[in-house]
């Protein structure tokens, strides 16, 4: 199970990570690539709050690839980098979810519907994989002696 895990943390983490990334540095190239919603279906609003948590995210979210990455060569800090990649994953899905909700609530255009559901997806894969990996270096860590 840990190379499985490993390499999903990699190819997610990567995905997301370097879309964040692009996000963050061209905004426009990013919605010509399907990582961000288009003009047409978006207030600047949401544009904006999506850029700069792209900016933030760019920041953060390379720690899922890192612990994929220290997780498949048995690294002694991967239980560690593990926990804080699962916590950074797990509250960015929840705050991302927050957000659409309540941004929808209050009147702003968030994209088509299909960028929704895209959206909805994606969080809840975050939130998925997030739990996951922390349950798992939570169990690792239970397990050793002393």
């Amino acid at each position: 199970m840990r190379m499985v895990l490993g390499a999903i943390c990699i190819l997610f983490g990567v995905f997301g990570w370097l879309g964040q990334v692009i996000s963050g540095l061209n905004y426009p190239l990013a919605q010509k690539l399907g990582l961000q919603e288009k003009d047409e279906g978006t207030d600047p609003l949401f544009r904006r709050a999506e850029a700069n948590t792209a900016r933030w995210d760019a920041l953060v979210l390379w720690t899922l690839p890192v612990a994929g990455i220290l997780l498949l060569l048995g690294h002694p800090w991967w239980p560690w980098v593990s926990l804080l990649a699962g916590g950074i994953y797990l509250d960015a899905a929840g705050r991302e979810a927050a957000k659409f909700v309540s941004l929808k609530k209050g009147g702003v255009r968030i994209g088509t519907a299909r960028d929704r559901r895209m959206a909805a997806i994606f969080f809840a894969a975050m939130a998925a994989v997030a739990v996951w990996l922390s349950a798992y270096a939570l169990c690792f860590l239970a397990a050793r002696p002393g």
